[in-house]
């Protein structure tokens, strides 16, 4: 299982980490990506990381914005969202990809599914 958390409201130009934690697994050689869906919207890709080496890539209307970090002590992905803007609420949600390379970006490639954690950014 995984459990997404750490969303929430904030304001214009503020940051967010959510996190995104593994029950009963391990990400060991998966990739863990980061995906998120506004009200009337397709699900999209934010970005993902390769466990193994940390390596990540990212959607283009979040780079330079958002990192994804991991503790692998904790068994558990990090999305640092800096600089956010009202355009990044919805909700988000994490997903593993037992395929870790290369890095997907479809939804449908990504083998299991948090919940999601909302986050809202007001104006």
């Amino acid at each position: 299982q995984l459990q997404a958390s750490g969303g929430g409201l904030v304001q214009t130009g503020g940051s967010l980490r959510p996190s995104c934690a593994a029950s009963g697994r391990t990400f060991n050689s998966y990739a863990v990506g980061w995906f998120r869906q506004a009200p009337g919207k397709e699900r999209e890709f934010v970005g993902a990381i390769r466990w193994s080496t940390g390596s990540a890539i990212f959607a283009d209307p979040v780079k330079g914005r958002l990192t994804i970090s991991r503790d692998t002590t904790k068994n558990t992905a990090y999305l640092q969202m800096n600089s956010l803007k009202p355009e990044d609420t919805a909700i988000y949600y994490c997903a593993v990809d037992k395929t870790a390379w290369p890095i997907n970006t479809g939804p449908h490639h990504y083998d299991y599914w948090g919940q999601g954690t909302q986050v809202t950014v007001s104006s």
